[in-house]
């Protein structure tokens, strides 16, 4: 990571892109790709590739998702509180005493979910937070203020909250997953351009929308692109950190590297590639397995048209779905490297069939 790259890093995480609304933070991060890509292309909803070698027959996919979680403005009190609903798999637990940004036509109001005080909550039936009793607090005494301030329902919201890093080691912040992902198909971009890598076929890195609510924009630019190859990069769960069960969660730790699937939606022989990428490079790497679907967009495009050999790469963070997503940056790094490699080695027109 270089101080441009990181410059960029900054200013695409703290930049909010809630899902259905990921133009602003799409426009920053075309706007870096631009300098190491040929052409792109953007559909309806927003979805970006940014293309290498475009008049290549043989294509190949590496993607992430631009979206965060979020909420809804669902409901305003004649107090003038304001109750939510769910964009994505936000989490009702994590809300109370956050600070949130509410996206109106007027611009950005500031909030605060509040909280009743602990020295009115009775501990044997205390409460926990709950999406019938979470609320947003923006100041007002009265439905008609929060008006004037052009809050309206259906308004999206997004935390308040900035990358920073922890003992040198994490980055830690909101929206890792999975704009981290955004962040590290962009820098194969930069290393490719950098070390005047000529690639034989056509490289289409692909940062989709609407990941969050049911893999939406990857289907879309599945269907567009038609790819022949597919790797996808998303994030997966550090199960050493606390409260985890191993048995059911799997063994993965942040720091020791990126994480490979194993499910019926991963191709076996592209996977396979990319160990032995992996091994010969001396990145390390960490295995998983997903029952039935992987739930990321690796499903979206092996299933699309008449199948595509598809791949999952995956960040193991602490603390999914909340403002402190933590991530090693050594991790990083590797999913960067190991992106590299496998494309540096591929050669153009491999067949992954099975069955030939």
């Amino acid at each position: 990571m270089n101080e441009n790259s990181k410059k960029f890093l900054y200013k695409y995480l703290d930049n909010p892109s809630p899902t259905g609304f990921e133009s602003s933070g799409q426009k920053i991060w075309l706007e870096y790709m631009k300098s190491y890509t040929d052409d792109y292309i953007t559909d309806t909803y927003g979805s970006v590739a940014a293309i290498i070698n475009p008049e290549a027959k043989y294509k190949v996919v590496i993607e992430a998702h631009a979206d965060e979680i979020s909420w809804f403005v669902n409901y305003i009190t004649d107090e003038g509180y304001i109750y939510v609903v769910r964009n994505g798999g936000s989490d009702h637990q994590i809300a109370p005493s956050k600070r949130v940004n509410i996206f109106t036509d007027k611009g950005i109001v500031k909030g605060v979910f509040g909280w009743p005080a602990i020295h009115v909550r009775k501990d044997k039936n205390e409460k926990n937070p709950a999406m019938d009793n979470i609320f947003i607090d923006v100041g007002c005494e009265s439905k008609k203020e929060v008006d004037e301030l052009g809050i309206k329902v259906g308004n999206v919201i997004t935390f308040d909250d900035e990358l920073m890093e922890l003992n040198g080691k994490y980055l830690c912040g909101r929206a890792l997953d999975n704009r981290i992902g955004g962040f590290m198909i962009a820098e194969v971009a930069r290393k490719l351009k950098e070390n005047k890598v000529e690639l034989p076929f056509g490289l289409y890195i692909v940062n989709a929308v609407q990941e969050e609510i049911g893999l939406r924009g990857a289907e879309m630019m599945a269907a567009r692109i038609k790819p022949n190859v597919a790797i996808i990069t998303d994030v997966c769960h550090d199960t050493h950190s606390p409260m985890y069960d191993k048995k059911l969660d799997g063994d993965q730790k942040a720091g020791k590297g990126p994480v490979l699937s194993f499910g019926p939606a991963v191709q076996n022989n592209l996977l396979k590639m990319i160990m032995d990428v992996s091994e010969s490079k001396e990145i390390p790497y960490q295995r998983a397995a997903s029952s039935r679907s992987t739930g990321t967009d690796t499903d979206a495009f092996a299933y699309s048209g008449e199948g595509i050999a598809s791949a999952l790469i995956s960040l193991p963070i602490k603390y999914m779905h909340t403002t402190v997503e933590t991530a090693h940056l050594d991790d990083v790094e590797h999913v960067i490297n190991l992106m590299y490699e496998f494309l540096v080695q591929l050669s153009e027109g491999h067949d992954f069939s099975y069955l030939k």
